[in-house]
């Protein structure tokens, strides 16, 4: 049986609660799960101690037995310093959108040709 730890939502529609839970990987996102570990809500200030909520000797426990966490729940427990920090790379995060590349060599164009218009009289 494939286990992840991941979040199950609850709250009301744009009140969003989620529950900390262990559950096998085929069953739904809000179904069925095997144990509560604990809960997060995102509404809450980010340096609110209520914000997450973990059981930790639990999730500990369902790591030792091959439980995976989700990428949210990963990065959550990284934080709590159960899990080692891992090494991210977004080669994309930097890279300007398609408008602002092309504003960048209409730019450079420009420059281009203020620069050869400027040099034309100068040798003549």
């Amino acid at each position: 049986m494939a286990m992840k730890i991941r979040l199950a939502r609850g709250g009301s529609k744009k009140r969003p609660f989620y529950r900390i839970v262990a559950a096998d990987s085929r069953m739904p996102r809000d179904g069925r799960f095997i144990e509560k570990l604990g809960t997060y809500n995102p509404l809450l200030a980010k340096d609110s101690e209520d914000r997450v909520i973990m059981d930790l000797d639990r999730v500990k426990y369902w790591l030792g037995q091959g439980a995976q966490p989700t990428e949210r729940l990963a990065r959550m427990l990284e934080a709590a310093g159960v899990l080692a920090k891992k090494e991210r790379n977004n080669p994309k995060k930097a890279v300007p959108g398609k408008k602002a590349q092309d504003r960048a060599e209409e730019k450079a164009q420009k420059v281009a040709d203020a620069a050869e218009a400027a040099a034309a009289p100068a040798e003549a």
